[in-house]
């Protein structure tokens, strides 16, 4: 292993030695070493199953390791759960949410933190921290109410709240903007500087780069390399984690639209609560053959518009229409025989049913479009056979089709819920932050498998943060504003600064540059 050095535990404030963990099957981690310093930005890369999560569910106490040992400020310590390792100063903000959607912002802090104090305390902390941190939260809102990214926050101040000596981070930017982004870095820098030592775990190799100092590299469970940060490229980032180089992403094809299989006439859809975001006068087309991406802000009403679009809820106002019948008042099934395959951003009780295995989640969306049902009866086999197709395909790492989702990494739930719905060869997609949490070879994976639909002549949309993304991948980009859809553009007649003005509320971009004339 290159780029270790001769420092001697008691130096470290978390050291690891010989961790190995192994699941029926998979060896997860294998003599995994690693050390933190105290102040030290620390990335944790690998491709998805590579054995991230585990490593460090083991660091924070839900896991045990099978041999292997923890030192914590130079002494060997058992962390029995994660209780002890917050009393340590261990911290962790997970990548899948562990909040309570029937209480309040407020509550499901209460319920993680260890140390009690007065409720007007505590809440006077809560808004001081999201104030300084960026990252604004109303104590008093029903978790249900949020959108992913304003979740996302609640699990980051509920973190900084403790006041940790270590900050573990899991994917912690995948649900927010650019904006908030470089805000939490400012906040990281200033917390490391202040001699927090944070461990970061991210695909987004280009956060790296400008966040980190070292990076461990695992492949297989095992650390391939361990490097200065400063002297790597995304490139070489990748190619460590993957064992190959990857390929640069493929220049757009001129193509020509096809028939309109997806419009939205003057669509009005009313929030379901008061915290909710309501779409007002949507109208725009999605063509046979072409990707249509939406930009945004998260909670600006990306999921109420993917759900109109998919029958999860039905419309008030306007139409909805598949290959020209109107189908607003229609639900999901109804619409999944038109042609309609969608793709939630919630992996794990949305895309996926946690406890039931990946066979059985493949059915609850396929069984209509596939025939898996005769005479009341599933047809199991032909269920585990689309199963097994989905994961060979994308290379989902399970324990084949009767793998439980929740066993799935957050990376490989998502590459099989894509997949899933990509093997079904819908003629319309909805998707929504389809590349959420995965390496940047599933990413690009995911990105030519949508591609390669649009191609076949489905019409694609695809709903994200990720303005990098939409830029590759889509033909014409629209941006979502507090439930308004912006006018569309093709890419290739737009910047990301344009973009940018979209996001935030121009309905055109001659609005925009008015709008900035005006200033």
């Amino acid at each position: 292993m290159t780029g270790t050095n001769e420092e001697t535990p008691s130096d470290h404030l978390l050291a690891l030695r010989g961790m190995t963990r192994s699941f029926p099957g998979v060896l997860a981690n294998d003599d995994v070493h690693l050390t933190l310093g105290a102040g030290e930005i620390h990335a944790l890369l690998g491709e998805n199953g590579a054995g991230k999560s585990t490593l460090v569910k083991m660091i924070y106490g839900i896991l045990k390791p099978d041999a292997g040992d923890i030192l914590w400020k130079g002494q060997q310590v058992s962390i029995s759960s994660p209780a002890y390792a917050r009393s340590l100063g261990i911290a962790m903000v997970f990548q899948h949410f562990s909040l309570f959607d029937s209480l309040t912002v407020f509550e499901n802090i209460v319920l993680g933190m260890d140390k009690r104090e007065s409720s007007a305390e505590l809440r006077r902390e809560i808004t001081e921290i999201s104030r300084h941190y960026g990252l604004p939260l109303d104590p008093d809102r029903y978790v249900y109410t949020l959108s992913v990214g304003e979740r996302q926050r609640i699990e980051i101040i509920r973190c900084l709240l403790q006041k940790p000596g270590l900050l573990v981070m899991d994917e912690p930017t995948s649900v927010l903007t650019p904006q908030e982004v470089e805000k939490l870095f400012e906040t990281l820098r200033q917390l490391a500087a202040e001699g927090m030592a944070i461990l970061y775990i991210s695909h987004k190799l280009d956060e790296i780069k400008a966040l980190c100092s070292r990076a461990t590299i695992l492949r297989g469970g095992r650390v391939v390399d361990s490097v200065a940060v400063e002297h790597e490229t995304p490139h070489t980032l990748a190619a460590k984690m993957m064992g190959e180089a990857l390929a640069a992403e493929p220049e757009p094809k001129a193509h020509t639209p096809g028939e309109i299989r997806l419009a939205l006439d003057r669509l009005d859809v009313p929030s379901a609560n008061e915290f909710g975001i309501p779409l007002r006068d949507i109208s725009l087309d999605v063509h046979a053959g072409e990707i249509l991406g939406i930009a945004g802000v998260a909670g600006n009403g990306q999921d109420e518009f993917r759900k109109a679009i998919s029958g999860e809820v039905t419309v008030a106002a306007g139409q909805v229409r598949i290959d020209g019948t109107d189908c607003g008042h229609r639900g999901p099934n109804a619409r999944r025989l038109m042609g309609l395959s969608s793709i939630p951003e919630e992996r794990l009780g949305h895309g996926a049913v946690p406890s039931l295995t990946l066979s059985e989640n493949s059915l609850l969306t396929s069984f209509l479009r596939l025939g898996l049902l005769s005479g009341g009866f599933i047809n199991r086999s032909a269920c585990d056979r689309f199963t097994d197709e989905v994961i060979e395909q994308f290379r989902v790492k399970a324990n084949g089709a009767q793998a439980p989702a929740e066993s799935l990494s957050g990376g490989n739930l998502q590459k099989f819920i894509v997949g899933r719905e990509i093997r079904q060869n819908p003629e319309l997609l909805v998707v929504s932050q389809p590349t959420w949490g995965v390496d940047a070879g599933a990413a690009r994976a995911i990105h030519d498998a949508l591609r390669d639909l649009a191609a076949a002549g489905t019409a694609v949309l695809v709903i994200s943060q990720d303005l990098d993304e939409l830029m590759q991948i889509s033909d014409r980009i629209a941006a979502i504003c507090a439930g308004a859809v912006s006018a569309t553009y093709p890419v290739d007649r737009v910047t990301m600064e344009q973009i940018g003005l979209l996001m935030a509320g121009a309905s055109t971009l001659e609005h925009a540059a008015e709008a900035g004339h005006a200033d």
